[in-house]
């Protein structure tokens, strides 16, 4: 397995987990009275890669969400960073920070703040999300050259539009139905993917609350014109309860599998 392809797979990975959203609406037009998070919720999870060595664990993935002071509005943060077996066996590292302001009204984002650190090479950037103009601007830049010109896109969005970490969290509040399909927008970057989605089955998984029942969702990421422009799948594992927590997500490509499970929770409803 080169290079390219384990860094494909283990953000293809990350991206299960951040970037499933709801239809550019909310519910009925309103957010649910009780969301099936609370303030101060974490959830960690460790992603493992599989192809001629089975298991090998890669990467720890952490989020926690906050209520923003004085507010209803929401500060969701989290941190994906490689462990140190994916440097040793494919001379790969990366640090991903990110932090997602979210209007409770609706749950739209409003801004999404992000550190990347990938080997030697470093980038900042924040995405501001207006809903007048129906547009997300998109500024990045490079620390180690601070005489560099910023990196700037704008794209057209929805009325509800989400980053990467509100979309999970949005999804948590979908009113989840084996069969359903639907049709996502998400930003990253600057741009906007239009993504199928589909719950496909209700079926048993093993994790850290025992065996739990979940809804399967399938995002098509994979593709030409996608989010990932490669052959390949993914398949996320919802509770279907109360929290809606995400317990699991795979992903399969050329280059291998990558199982991303929950291996700690705090602070749940």
């Amino acid at each position: 397995m080169n290079f390219s392809g384990v860094k494909l797979l283990v953000f293809a990975s990350l991206i299960g987990l951040f970037s499933l959203v709801s239809p550019g609406q909310s519910h009925n037009g309103s957010k649910p009275a009780v969301t099936p998070f609370v303030d101060g919720e974490q959830l960690a999870y460790e992603g493992k890669l599989s192809k001629i060595i089975q298991g090998i664990a890669v990467a720890d993935l952490n989020f926690t969400l906050q209520k923003v002071p004085n507010s209803d509005d929401f500060l969701i943060k989290a941190e994906a960073k490689s462990k140190g077996s994916l440097l040793k066996l494919f001379r790969f590292s990366f640090l991903q920070e990110l932090q997602s302001s979210v209007d409770a009204d609706g749950f739209k984002v409003l801004r999404t703040v992000k550190h990347d650190v990938q080997k030697e090479r470093v980038r900042n950037s924040e995405a501001t999300f207006d809903y007048g103009e129906r547009r997300v601007t998109y500024v990045e830049t490079d620390p180690n050259e601070p005489m560099k010109p910023p990196r700037r896109i704008a794209s057209e969005i929805d009325d509800v539009s989400h980053d990467l970490i509100s979309g999970l969290y949005s999804l948590r509040l979908m009113p989840l139905v084996v069969g359903k399909s639907f049709r996502i927008s998400i930003s990253d970057s600057g741009l906007v993917y239009d993504i199928p989605v589909r719950v496909t089955a209700r079926e048993q998984q093993k994790s850290i609350f025992g065996k739990q029942w979940c809804f399967r969702i399938e995002p098509q990421v994979f593709g030409p014109n996608r989010m990932i422009e490669r052959e390949g799948d993914m398949t996320i594992w919802i509770t279907d309860d109360a929290r809606r927590l995400p317990v699991r997500s795979v992903v399969n490509s050329p280059y291998g599998k990558i199982d991303i499970r929950l291996k700690s929770a705090k602070n749940l409803r």
